[in-house]
């Protein structure tokens, strides 16, 4: 009997199937994020630069600004009144730090940033978990 042996070439579809279903929706959820560029002469420091806004999220989804709860649906309001507060002047933002639970959905993340970018604020920095 000479038949080909099909089940090596199921397995190596099967586990094509799998890496494809798991990393075609990463790749559909992109953010455009504006990295600084390198500069001969940078701008001075501003001399008494704003308190940082400390943005927390946590494992359940709830979002914290400065240790005090905040709805995702207001965040992006209250982020354009201090993007607002600054002017045009973006060395007079405030640092959005954001922290993230290690159980943290990315979803959420994601909702995050992209309301503290359409909010206009300039400089968000990453906070280490646990620190």
């Amino acid at each position: 009997m000479a038949d080909i042996n099909v089940t090596p070439l199921v397995d190596v579809m099967l586990v094509l199937l799998i890496i494809f279903m798991v990393t075609a929706p990463a790749l559909s959820y992109q953010i455009q994020v504006d990295l600084p560029q390198r500069t001969s002469n940078p701008p001075p420091p501003p001399k008494d630069p704003p308190e940082p806004i400390r943005l927390r999220i946590e494992a359940g989804g709830t979002v914290t600004w400065n240790n005090t709860p905040i709805p995702l649906s207001t965040l992006q309001a209250a982020l354009e009144v201090e993007a607002e507060r600054a002017g045009e002047d973006v060395t007079r933002q405030p640092t959005v730090e954001i922290q993230t639970d290690m159980d943290a959905q990315y979803e959420t993340l994601a909702k995050v940033l992209s309301r503290t970018k359409n909010a206009g604020m300039a400089k968000i920095a990453f906070v280490e978990p646990g620190a």
